[in-house]
């Protein structure tokens, strides 16, 4: 079973957008700080909305991204790994996840697992913008609450090709 199977569209949007901002900084890595990159720069999901509304900006997050870690020096070609903390931060996503009761992995469950495993670059960047992890925390947990009559997966479904069976 491919662990990723149960992301959303968006979530998976997001992992690819990671690995773009990798290569863009010429990193052979996909690190905390390029998953941050792809939850701000996906920009419709939960986790971009949450983001958007504390001012976090994709050009803040790239600067400051390039100022802690820097550029590497040259290009890289193919695919880019997960680094340990990287995969820690999907870890704590699907634990998010179910412990939301969710059977899906959203951006918003992306977003909970970096703040809660908050000693990554991403967490640093964040802190750096004047962002607080906690109120991250509960402003994603305020937004599916308000959403909770409206199913969070409604944000990913794609339209169904049997509308009348769906409504049974």
């Amino acid at each position: 079973m491919d662990r990723f199977d149960k992301f959303t569209d968006r979530a998976r949007k997001v992992l690819t957008l990671a690995q773009d901002e990798a290569q863009r900084f010429n990193h052979n890595y996909i690190g905390t700080e390029h998953l941050l990159l792809g939850l701000v720069r996906e920009g419709e999901g939960v986790a971009a909305r949450v983001l958007e509304n504390m001012n976090v900006e994709l050009s803040k997050v790239r600067t400051a991204v390039e100022f802690i870690i820097g550029r590497g020096d040259r290009p890289v070609v193919g695919e880019v790994g997960l680094t340990p903390r990287a995969k820690r931060v999907i870890e704590l996503a699907i634990d998010e996840a179910r412990r939301l009761g969710h059977n899906y992995i959203g951006t918003e469950h992306l977003l909970l697992g970096l703040v809660r495993e908050g000693e990554g670059i991403a967490a640093g960047v964040l802190e750096s913008l004047g962002v607080n992890l906690d109120k991250v925390r509960h402003q994603v947990i305020h937004v599916l609450s308000q959403s909770s009559s409206t199913t969070p997966t409604q944000e990913t479904k794609r339209p169904s090709k049997t509308p009348t069976l769906d409504q049974l």
